[in-house]
């Protein structure tokens, strides 16, 4: 600004820039200071009552990009009437756009009140130079300005991405847990109905057998003491014969074989000339006696309650058997869903498991669906406890059987193998269904792939198995033929 104001000849100028349309004064100068001040963009709006410059110049300049001399601001030229030169009556007033490429970079604008005719051609020309380079380097300088503000503007925006994109992937990660939960409860709901069934068949047992037991021990309260003073000792050591042939293990047998004991039973009684030869056979069948009658005929042709007392007391052992099985039954279906349970709480947190016993308690689940129709046959090796998320190997192990169940249409055989293979633990599932179709078998772990009706399936359940598999750093393969499917799960030692 100094070697401007120098070399045009001028007192003091200023340095104009446009921001939003607008025209501010940026910098000021005078020769008898030779100090240029930095202002904060002043407008440049007309005001007589303090130093500034002439507006409609500026604009004019602005407007036409040429540059304007006036020697004689207040009596020639056509800004005489313009309010600053009327109220400051400069004398010589240069005006020179500062232009880069065609395109208008600021203003110049200068005065000299001592003489008029300051600014000469000679001068203007100069002046012209000088403002070319004044030009690039604003240019430059407004390059520089709007490059820190695109860099610190991109900082905040690659910020505020990254922030987006950390949020969205939490959100994903989110989803991803919320499809994994809802595919396992999904698969856990279709299990619903069976285990509420599995809990109330023992009770029903249960039930039957206390109320069987009552009406038997009621009968037995009345009976016994009369039977005890009417046999001899020879009959109650039959008797006593009786109900230890009762007590013993009872075989089972099919309702074919029933039928067959119970004819021949008849024929016996009546070789034996004893009456009621088709009810005295179905107490014994009912109390497990199907042959060798022979040392209890003579109990068997009095004609008394000796035979009802020892079937009473047969009834009582047989229900008190009933209700112990019908409560280790609902005790392993309990322990199988505390334990499904337990290893869900432990959230993703690595624990050691035993495979073979998780394999049990999904086998324990699903016995409903198994046991009308499919046959299932174990080969257990002992192999050691690995370091695992158990819950997300329950499901693993839940996917894959519920899939066997349907490719078998509920009937078929269901085969599980577990082995050590060097330091894997290897899990076999193989199923007698239909098979996997060539075409679609490399699709199966897709997610969102299904080949089952609109509603019956999410197609994440083979992914969730994947992920869930790779998580632990392990593999899965499979191998289908019409008939035989086998999903090898393969996981760390």
């Amino acid at each position: 600004m100094n070697i401007l104001i120098e070399n045009a000849g001028a007192e003091k100028g200023f340095l104009l820039l446009e921001k939003a349309n607008q025209w501010f004064i940026e910098a000021e100068g005078t020769m008898e200071n030779r100090d240029v001040k930095v202002l904060e963009s002043v407008p440049i709006e007309p005001n007589p009552q303090r130093d500034g410059i002439a507006t409609t110049l500026i604009n004019y300049v602005a407007r036409t990009t040429d540059a304007v001399v006036l020697d004689d601001a207040v009596n020639d030229g056509h800004f005489t009437r313009d309010p600053y030169i009327v109220a400051r009556q400069p004398k010589s007033v240069l005006c020179v756009p500062l232009v880069n490429q065609g395109k208008l970079a600021g203003i110049v604008y200068l005065e000299n009140n001592l003489v008029t005719g300051a600014f000469t051609p000679k001068r203007l020309e100069t002046v012209q130079l000088l403002g070319a380079q004044a030009a690039i380097s604003l240019d430059n300088a407004r390059l520089y300005e709007e490059l820190a503000e695109y860099n610190r503007t991109l900082e905040a925006k690659v910020a505020e991405r990254t922030l987006e994109l950390s949020q969205t992937l939490e959100h994903l990660k989110a989803t991803q847990e919320e499809l994994v939960q809802s595919e396992k409860m999904a698969a856990l709901g279709q299990l619903v109905a069976g285990i509420a069934h599995e809990i109330n068949t023992p009770l029903g047992a249960i039930r039957a057998s206390i109320a069987n037991i009552s009406d038997a021990l009621n009968e037995s309260i009345h009976q016994l003491p009369q039977l005890f003073q009417r046999l001899t000792p020879s009959r109650l050591q039959d008797f006593l014969a009786l109900l230890e042939a009762a007590f013993k293990d009872k075989k089972n047998i099919t309702s074919r074989e029933e039928r067959k004991f119970k004819r021949k039973l008849i024929a016996q009684l009546e070789d034996y000339e004893i009456d009621n030869a088709d009810d005295i056979a179905d107490t014994l069948v009912d109390m497990g006696i199907y042959e060798e009658i022979e040392q209890f005929v003579p109990l068997l042709q009095a004609e008394d309650n000796t035979l009802q007392a020892a079937y009473n007391l047969s009834i009582q052992q047989t229900s008190s058997q009933n209700i112990m099985m019908a409560v280790e039954r609902a005790s392993k279906i309990v322990f199988a869903l505390k334990s499904y349970a337990h290893t869900d709480s432990q959230g993703h947190k690595k624990i050691k498991a035993n495979v073979t016993e998780c394999l049990d308690v999904v086998l324990t689940l699903y016995y409903t669906q198994l046991k009308h129709g499919i046959e299932v046959t174990t080969h257990y090796q002992d192999v050691p406890d690995i370091l695992c998320c158990s819950d997300e190997l329950n499901q693993v192990w839940t996917n894959i059987i519920h899939n066997a169940i349907q490719a078998m249409d509920n009937q078929g055989t269901l085969e599980i193998t577990v082995a050590q293979q060097d330091d894997y633990i290897v899990v076999q599932i193989t199923d007698s269904g239909k098979g996997i179709e060539e075409n679609i078998k490399p699709r199966i772990f897709e997610p969102f792939f299904t080949t089952k009706p609109a509603g019956e399936g999410s197609g994440l359940g083979l992914d969730i198995v994947r992920r869930i598999i790779d998580k632990h750093q392990g593999r899965i393969e499979v191998e289908s033929r019409p008939g035989k499917t086998t999903f090898s799960v393969f996981l760390p030692v």
